[in-house]
Formats: structure tokens, sequence, C-alpha cells
């Protein structure tokens, strides 16, 4: 070995031809493997000892590369959640839950309707198992799953569906749903099978049938006129995956939590997370310190404005969702007859700066519109007149009407002055934005009273029609029909066509 020493460098040197032929000649694989690096060229040397990296490398990483492969993230189940509504829960109601997002909200948790919507904005079944449509399109065949059962342990049935279709068509029962109801007729197969009827075609009816279902065994037993104010409003007994637990209430009687718990009998996937409350504020600044605070781990709808105010750190993911609902002013002619006048609906039109609104009280999330058929929303052409605006021509439209400004600038035709009421609900944006529209509408002499009303007090007013103008928003189903909010045989109760 000393001769193999005296031809050697070191590992990186040059090899000697002799220890070439020694390997060449040698007789043992051990013996040619040890020697091997001793006669490598340095290139030879680094491509190898390149290539068992890689090997090392590749050997190592193969294990997680076929977990990631092969297996998919889950979420866990168990734990808790809170999360922050502004506003008060009156009625966790499917019928009487449309016009309040607390209602709403927690009614989407604990009810459940024959038809839903899947996260693809897809209608698919949810109590129903199936359902069949007659080749006329009048007859709808449901038939109800077998497991589901109510969160007192009592089957749904068909009597459930019916009790609950015919207490919307109702009008003792003053559900804002009952429009969508009018004309259904229903026939009772058997517990789990029921027959549908409608009098005349109508393309968006799958979307009536995503209303969620009440017990008939608990519901029945009131009378209309307790309908709005039964405990079960509050306590509800329900067929969804969250089931009441508890409310406190402070010493005025205001609810400040609410907490809901997984239904183990669920019919379908069970929820993930075992339990969530609910708590309640006034107003946003109120929820939204809450958050900062740490009281609660997730907050509802913000303001634009507001967003500022949240301290988002690492926990907070906002989604911006738009959604296929507009606000605007709908004017009621048999109240403020001076609707009646084209001349003045137009020049309004042009004297409203939509994008500034849009910009100072949205902060720029929102879109003008210039038609309730919304673009991308209702598959229609926009072919149609867009006033954008234009002060100065609203002016001349008035004044060639015969409007002429006093000595205050208000605008006069003979001894009628061009003043408007317009009511709107408390809602904070809504509010904002009908002080916008004073300020815009008196650079042409149009006068405006603002009426700010709470939400109980405005859905008599509407059930009225007895305002003026009303500022207010309307939000379309993800399968849009127009019919009841535009169709000039719904401006009357129950019917929300709101423009007359």
């Amino acid at each position: 070995m000393s001769n193999d020493h005296h031809h050697l460098e070191d590992f990186f040197g040059e090899p000697k031809e002799p220890l070439r032929n020694s390997i060449k000649n040698g007789n043992s694989l051990a013996q040619r493997l040890r020697l091997l690096p001793k006669v490598l060229s340095v290139r030879e040397r680094y491509l190898i000892g390149a290539l068992l990296a890689v090997i090392i490398v590749s050997v190592v990483a193969l294990p997680f590369t076929i977990y990631r492969h092969f297996t998919t993230a889950l979420p866990a189940d168990g734990g808790s959640f809170s999360e922050g509504l502004v506003g008060q829960p009156r009625h966790i109601n499917p019928l009487l839950a449309q016009t309040n997002d607390p209602d709403r909200d927690i009614s989407a948790l604990v009810y459940s309707g024959l038809l839903k919507y899947n996260s693809s904005g897809q209608l698919v079944p949810d109590l129903a198992k199936s359902y069949d449509i007659s080749a006329d399109g009048l007859n709808y065949t449901i038939y109800l799953k077998a497991n589901a059962t109510w969160s007192d342990g009592q089957a749904v049935t068909t009597d459930d569906v019916i009790y609950t279709i015919q207490t919307a068509q109702n009008a003792d029962y003053l559900s804002p749903l009952r429009v969508n109801w009018q004309s259904v007729d229903m026939q009772k197969i058997d517990d789990t099978t029921l027959i549908l009827k409608l009098k005349t075609r109508y393309a968006q009816f799958l979307n009536s049938l995503t209303i969620g279902i009440l017990p008939a065994h608990i519901w029945s037993k009131i009378q209309p006129i307790n309908f709005a104010t039964a405990d079960y409003n509050l306590k509800p007994i329900g067929s969804g995956p969250y089931v009441f637990k508890k409310l406190q209430k402070d010493t005025t009687g205001r609810i400040q939590t609410y907490e809901l718990v997984v239904n183990e009998n669920y019919y379908d996937t069970r929820a993930h997370i075992n339990s969530i409350t609910i708590k309640f504020y006034d107003n946003e600044d109120a929820m939204i310190s809450a958050y900062n605070n740490n009281d609660i781990q997730d907050l509802s709808y913000v303001s634009p404005n507001n967003l500022k105010k949240l301290k988002f750190g690492n926990r907070l993911n906002i989604q911006e969702i738009k959604l296929p609902r507009y606000f605007g002013v709908f004017f009621n002619e048999d109240q403020g007859k001076l609707f009646a006048n084209k001349n003045i609906r137009i020049a309004l039109n042009y004297a409203t700066d939509k994008q500034t609104i849009i910009d100072d009280i949205l902060a720029g999330n929102g879109t003008a519109i210039y038609s309730p058929l919304i673009e991308n929303v209702l598959d229609v052409g926009q072919d149609i007149d867009k006033y954008t605006y234009d002060a100065d021509h609203a002016k001349q439209i008035l004044a060639a009407d015969g409007w002429l400004a006093d000595s205050t600038g208000t605008l006069k035709k003979r001894d009628q002055v061009l003043a408007i009421r317009l009511t709107t609900p408390t809602f904070p944006e809504l509010v904002s934005v009908a002080a916008k529209l004073k300020e815009q509408w008196a650079k042409i002499g149009v006068m405006v009273t603002i009426n700010t009303l709470p939400s109980a007090q405005l859905q008599q007013v509407i059930k009225e029609r007895s305002y003026e103008a009303l500022l207010f928003g309307e939000i379309l189903n993800p399968d849009p029909d127009p019919f009841s909010l535009w169709h000039s045989s719904q401006t009357r109760d129950p019917g929300l066509n709101l423009a007359i």
C-alpha cells in the first residue's frame, strides 16, 4: 500500500496510471470500489458526487411526495367559533326572516329547505332526495329523504312541507314570501312524497323550494295572531346542521349572545365546528371594537369605510363578494303626484351623481347601474338609455317643463313647489346616501325631506305603499326573476314592485 500512497494525490488530485492498472487487474469487488475514487478524474468525482446527492435527496423526498399526492387535507371536527352581527334576532323563522340579517343568517343554520344552493351556485337536493318535473312544467313531484328528522327527534314528512307552504300562502301570517306561493296547490302521496301543482309554468319555481321548512307538529298549534311572537321564533326546532342551545339577555331584555351546537342527527354531512356563539351589537363600531379586542373571532358585513378600523393581523381574511342586489329610489305616483311627470323623473336621474355616491360612501366598492336588469346577472340586452350625471341638463329639462327658481333657488311651477319626501331605513349607508341625494338634488332646485324609519315600521309603510319616494334595496335570487319586483300586477301587497 505504500506504493499506492506514493502514487496518490489528495482526493481531488489527478490519478496515476499504475493505480488504474491495479484496479483493472484486481479480483476483489470491495477492493475495486475502495480504490475507485483514487483513479477518477476531478470532473468524474464531481459528477458522481452530484449524482449521489440527487439520489439521496430523491429518496428522502419520495415519501413526502407520495403522501401529498395520495392524501387530501380535511378540516378537523370540534372546537367553537364566535361571530359578531349588527342588530337583534326577532324571527328565526324562514317565513319571517327575509328582512332582518340576524334572523336570515341564523335561520340558514337551523332550518333546511327541499333544495339548496351549493358552493358553486347550483341548486341541489337538501331535504328532498330527488324531484321530477312533468313535461308541461306544471307538476313538481318531491321525494323526501327518509332519514331527515327535527331537532326534537320527530321525522320530517310531507305534512311539514304542506304546512309551511299553506302558512306562507295565508295572508294572516304576514309572510313576505306569500307572493311566491299564491298559485301553488299541494297533493300528498305519502309521508315522503308530494306533488306541487302550478297553474302556469314558472321557470324560477325551483328557487322557491329553498325556503326553510317548519315543523308542523310545533307550529300548527300556534294561531296566526301569535305567529310572529311565539317563543319558537327565538328557540327554534329545525332540521338544519345546527340546533339552538341557549340565549342570554341583558337587563333590558336585549339578546347579547345566541349559541348553536352541531346537530348530531343531521341527515347530511356533519358540520365540523361543534358550537357557534353569535354576539349582537347596536352598530358596526361596537362590533369592530369587539373584534379588535378579541371578543369575537369573526364579524359579518362591514361597510367599506369601516374596513380601515379593523386590526387585521394574521387572523382576518376579507372576502369581497359581489352580490346580485341593487339600491335605488322608487317613486310612488299614488302618493307623490309629481312623479307622474316623466320630465321630473328624468331630471332627477341626470341630477344624481352615482359615481360620487359610490366613491364617498362605499369607498368605491360598487357599480353604477342604469337598469334593474343587471348586466352579467340577467342575460338581457343592455341597449338602454343611460342618464349620466349632468346637473345643467337636468335644470334645462325642468325649465322647459315650466319649473322656475324663486329667490331662494327652489323650483316652483305656478304655486306648486318641487319638493320630495324621501323615506329610507335606518341602515347607516342608506342614510348617508339619502343625505347625498338631498345635497345633489338641491343643486337643481329640488327640496328633499328625509324620513328614516326602523325596519318594523318601514315594513308597514312598504306594505301600505305609503311613501312618496323610497330609497331601498332589492336582492335577486341566484336564478333571478324580475317578475315579482317589476311586473305591474305586483304593485300591491304582497307583491314586491315598489315603483308605482
